[in-house]
């Protein structure tokens, strides 16, 4: 019965990740097919052709439109068209807001230059003596950075993620000294606060990367 127990247990661990996964993706699939495929032109839709159905046709047209669109906008008459288009929304009193604020959050995270959530820190938080994982996102900027700097205080600006949710958390402004930085990815901080700690990131791996890296700087300096 032990061996049974084990082997269970083990073909669990390996089987209910993968099957979650694939629910999650094809529930995603379905989703986005149910909203595009009801505007496709009945003469392009594979389905009134074939006797079953096609997933994710859906998905790849809405792709493909978001590409068309991001190929539009680049050029300068493109670039009018949207300036126009968000100063008409600029205008509109709620939804000016809900689009700024949309706009920002995409840029921030989809941004390839952005230096978001690069790092992982410990806080002393809520009370001295506990712990939390922070990512730390980076250092305080604007009108709170100056009236906590006329204060003497030099802060960074954390997000403090929420167990076993960690999209949502407390945006944070603490002291610099008041936050140890951590040598793991946010990749392993986010499985870690995920798990509720039971899923802790491997050192061995870590040191793997880290030769990974150095080889990887080598090289760029080589071509260099």
């Amino acid at each position: 019965m032990h061996k049974l127990r084990t082997y269970f247990l083990t073909g669990f661990i390996i089987t209910a990740p993968l099957v979650i996964t694939i629910y999650l993706i094809w529930t995603l699939i379905e989703w986005v097919d149910s909203w595009i495929i009801p505007y496709i032109p009945e003469i392009y839709n594979p389905d009134n052709y074939l006797s079953f159905h096609v997933p994710g046709f859906g998905l790849l047209i809405a792709l493909f439109i978001i590409t068309i669109v991001g190929f539009l906008t680049a050029n300068f008459i493109g670039k009018s068209i949207v300036s126009l288009g968000e100063r008409i929304v600029g205008r509109m009193p709620v939804v000016r807001n809900l689009y700024s604020g949309l706009k920002q959050i995409f840029q921030t995270v989809l941004s390839d230059q952005s230096g978001s959530f690069e790092q992982v820190g410990l806080l002393e938080y809520p009370r001295k003596g506990l712990w939390a994982i922070v990512f730390v996102a980076t250092e305080t900027k604007g009108e709170v950075d100056d009236i906590l700097k006329a204060k003497g205080k030099e802060t960074l600006s954390i997000f403090l993620p929420t167990t076993p949710n960690p999209t949502s958390g407390f945006l944070l402004f603490v002291p610099k000294e008041d936050v140890i930085i951590l040598d793991i990815g946010v990749e392993d901080a986010a499985k870690l606060v995920i798990s509720a700690g039971l899923v802790v990131p491997d050192e061995r791996q870590k040191e793997l990367q880290k030769l990974a890296d150095q080889a990887q700087g080598k090289d760029a300096q080589e071509k260099g």
